[in-house]
């Protein structure tokens, strides 16, 4: 489309008309024949679309420009996308393959820091992934903390931090992840474009068109893809199988991590007891979302738990405990008032993958199990989860 036609669109209004209808039609997800038919998880899956259409604007108008890249939050407390992790501090700026960039700042104390170019986007067509990662434990950091990595298509001479993008890279994404939010420190992060200066042009009426084009796209295109992955999930109910790594790269994951997606569905006295032995790692944690794939409100509830906060059993072994009423056992997850959605669990750097086994019991036996384990009333709280 020309700058002409363009500004034809935006100043006959049809710019905006376009916009509206494309959202309209991403409501057809949440009203899909795969999705839940009660209201509650309706209710959560328009909110969802509002929160996608926020996140879209920021990253397609707000913060779109490569050439004066911005690191904002794309996921937080309420946006949520994807299983997004409740213990990460997520950061995207938009960048592009024919300029360079410098990242720097200071490493702070969060556990793991990682750094991924993308290519492409959840609502644009063509190649999807990612071109480039490495994270803080390859970096040169001084002994005041700091560190510099050059981002470019070429590979720059031998000793200099390098994150690599290719010739359609399009975003950056930082992960920084917490092993105890109370002690631990994020990184303080500048991203700047080499040979950058002055200001931004004022607004392109060509650059709103499209801006808003690719902002409706991101909305419909990320809700489906992860409605397509939770209506898969749901094919093998209250079971938690490994991901397939080709498919949580395409969908910008992190190579470093291994994923086990499922999905989860309980009656008011019903628990979900996962057992899993975690391999040497340097992270792992478990988490609940709901039916679209947002975590659970880890504000207020307990829905999440990393290998830091997790109770293990004399031999290592971990067990989860999924359920609406806390059960008095360790490593209950609080459902936060839901009956079903999908659920998590990720390691970091770990060689070996052990498959989680799952059964559903009773909340009245479970009770009855720990207090024969524990030696003492049903009521008691176990040592260990």
């Amino acid at each position: 489309m020309s700058s002409d036609e363009a500004a034809a669109r935006v100043l006959s209004g049809t710019t905006w008309r376009d916009f509206c209808r494309a959202l309209e039609r991403a409501g057809d997800v949440i009203l899909r024949p795969g999705s839940p038919l009660d209201a509650f998880d309706r209710a959560e899956g328009f909110r969802y679309l509002s929160r996608l259409t926020r996140v879209a604007l920021e990253s397609y108008l707000e913060f779109a420009d490569p050439h004066f890249p911005v690191l904002r939050r794309p996921a937080h407390e309420t946006v949520k996308i994807g299983a997004d992790n409740p213990d990460n501090y997520y950061q995207s700026a938009a960048i592009r393959g024919d300029c360079e960039y410098r990242l720097s700042g200071t490493r702070g104390t969060v556990h793991y820091l990682g750094f991924g170019t993308y290519a492409g986007g959840y609502g644009s067509s063509g190649r999807r992934g990612q071109t480039g990662y490495v994270d803080a434990r390859e970096l040169t950091i001084g002994a005041d903390g700091r560190f510099e990595v050059l981002l470019s298509c070429r590979r720059p001479p031998a000793g200099t931090p390098w994150l690599a993008m290719e010739p359609d890279t399009s975003s950056l994404i930082v992960r920084q992840t917490f092993e105890d939010r109370a002690r631990e420190q994020i990184a303080d992060l500048r991203l700047e474009r080499l040979g950058g200066g002055g200001a931004p042009q004022p607004l392109d009426p060509e650059f709103l068109d499209r801006g808003l084009q690719a902002a409706a796209a991101y909305v419909h295109g990320t809700a489906s893809l992860f409605a397509d992955w939770a209506e898969g999930f749901a094919e093998r109910v209250n079971e938690l199988p490994r991901f397939d790594s080709a498919v949580a790269a395409a969908a910008h994951g992190d190579p470093n991590i291994v994923y086990y997606h499922g999905y989860w569905e309980l009656e008011p006295d019903q628990a979900l007891v996962i057992a899993v032995t975690p391999p040497p790692c340097e992270y792992w944690n478990f988490q609940l979302n709901n039916h679209w794939m947002e975590s659970l409100d880890y504000r207020y509830h307990r829905i999440a738990v990393n290998h830091h906060g997790a109770m293990a059993e004399p031999d290592g072994s971990v067990r989860l405990v999924i359920a609406a009423q806390d059960p008095r056992v360790g490593n209950w997850l609080d459902t936060a008032g839901h009956r079903r959605g999908t659920m998590c669990l990720r390691w970091i750097g770990a060689q070996t993958h052990p498959d989680p086994q799952t059964r559903v019991v009773a909340l009245a036996a479970l009770r009855r199990e720990r207090a024969r384990s524990a030696g003492g009333n049903p009521g008691e709280q176990g040592a260990a989860g």
